[in-house]
């Protein structure tokens, strides 16, 4: 593993983790929400990751980190948890 490896899996981790930590931040909710939206995040971030670099989407690239297609997976991936969880407290 490289540094650069090493940074942009730290940053992708950070990243993520401060998207699902603001997603339950500003629903608010339960406490055991907040590890349902970090996971998501993770899962999401590193999804729309691997796809940027499949499909060589070089837009907000930063590092090696595929900025705009891991983040875009992050909020998918948080939407989509918020509305299955919804769907399950019916």
């Amino acid at each position: 593993m490289t540094v650069t490896t090493s940074s942009a899996l730290v940053l992708g981790f950070l990243m993520a983790t401060a998207y699902g930590a603001g997603f339950h931040f500003f629903l608010g909710g339960p406490a055991k929400h907040i590890i349902l939206y970090v996971l998501a995040a993770w899962i999401g971030f590193t999804i729309g990751h691997f796809l940027g670099d499949f499909f060589n989407i070089e837009l907000f690239k930063l590092g090696a980190v595929h900025l705009l297609s891991a983040s875009l997976g992050a909020w998918i991936a948080l939407l989509t948890s918020w509305w299955l969880g919804s769907k399950s407290e019916q």
